[in-house]
């Protein structure tokens, strides 16, 4: 028997009696789902479909922008602005958010996305993705224009978040706050069938993926986290662990949920409110995900999902992944703000068992 289909999962969800899955959520994660099957055809072309390569214009964040940012946003910005289901959009490429035009009807939804995470490996064909979050509007926001600052809400208010990966399957990983489940693009139907799930992140599985390149804005805590697993030769830590980095966040953080292990992007301790990564965009549909396959993320000390967005591009550190992994990084920052005699200690340590919750 085939696996079910990302549409009889999704009916089979608001059948439920708990159900936090009405018939305009099931649509708009449909909607989305066609566009990701409409994106993974643009990357299949390559070379081919001109997709390659750099336009020589900068998003608002002021990065380089490739090809295939700007025709993924516009392949999202499509499919979604005519179905109903939202109040309007934000994306990572655009500065401010995309209203529904007039001419179409208008949902209670947000819709937020990065459309192509990890662009930067385009055009060496490595894995890339879309990551989205869904957000409800306040319910001020009825009967008058959405505005920027309704969707400035918690991770913990998303409604549901997930990836595509485009990689040697097409995959989209999905939570509704209620699991995690793994969908695979079968090509020849056209259709997306459940390959996995509910996911939980494996313990035990000694994996950290991490950007040393960034290693001077690391803080001493992070450093020391990293050096005991990853650049000790003794100690009770030493060779347990590999390093792995593909500069795509989608495929780190699926190789966590699949296989364990911790993902880190932390902000620059040098300079305050300095970081990479998007709260809105990133942080908080990966956090979600991660929490909800019974993981931890937190942006170095504190949750993420409880963190109160004050920007629509604001950024965040990230520490995501297996319980003890990120509770290893916690009880190192106990350790490090204990004083410079308590960091004398041999890799792999005991640390103090006091940790901020």
């Amino acid at each position: 028997m085939q696996p079910i289909t990302l549409t009889r999962f999704l009916i089979e969800q608001q059948r439920r009696e708990d159900s936090a899955c009405p018939s305009e959520l099931r649509l708009l994660i449909e909607t989305v789902a066609r566009a990701c099957k409409t994106i993974t055809h643009a990357i299949s072309k390559g070379a081919l479909g001109d997709v390659l390569g750099s336009l020589g214009s900068e998003n608002v964040q002021g990065e380089v922008q490739k090809k295939l940012d700007v025709i993924a946003n516009e392949i999202l910005l499509d499919a979604n602005e005519w179905g109903g289901h939202l109040a309007a959009m934000a994306s990572e490429e655009m500065e401010t958010i995309h209203r529904i035009p007039n001419r179409y009807p208008k949902g209670e939804y947000l819709l937020l996305f990065d459309p192509i995470d990890g662009s930067s490996n385009i055009d060496v064909d490595l894995s890339v993705g879309t990551i989205f979050s869904v957000l409800r509007a306040p319910e001020s926001a009825s009967g008058r224009e959405v505005t920027e600052e309704d969707f400035l809400q918690p991770g913990r208010d998303q409604v549901a978040a997930g990836y595509a990966i485009y990689g040697p399957q097409t995959l989209l990983v999905l939570t509704l706050g209620a699991g995690v489940y793994e969908f695979t693009l079968d090509r020849e139907m056209g259709a997306w069938r459940m390959t996995d799930g509910p996911l939980k992140i494996p313990s035990g599985n000694c994996e950290v993926a991490v950007n040393m390149a960034r290693r001077a804005q690391w803080s001493p805590a992070v450093r020391r986290y990293i050096d005991d697993r990853v650049g000790c030769e003794a100690g009770p830590l030493a060779g347990k662990y590999n390093m792995r980095w593909t500069a795509s966040m989608v495929a780190d953080i699926h190789r966590i949920l699949k296989r364990g292990g911790v993902f880190l992007y932390p902000a620059d301790h040098r300079e305050a409110g300095k970081a990479r990564l998007r709260l809105l965009y990133e942080a908080n549909p990966m956090s979600f995900l991660i929490e909800q396959a019974g993981g931890r993320a937190i942006d170095g000390t504190h949750r993420i999902l409880d963190t109160q967005p004050t920007g629509l591009h604001q950024r965040t550190g990230v520490a995501l992944g297996a319980p003890d992994e990120i509770e290893a990084l916690l009880r190192e920052s106990d350790l490090i703000r204990t004083g410079p005699a308590s960091i004398g200690a041999s890799c792999g340590s005991p640390a103090p068992s006091s940790v901020r919750r």
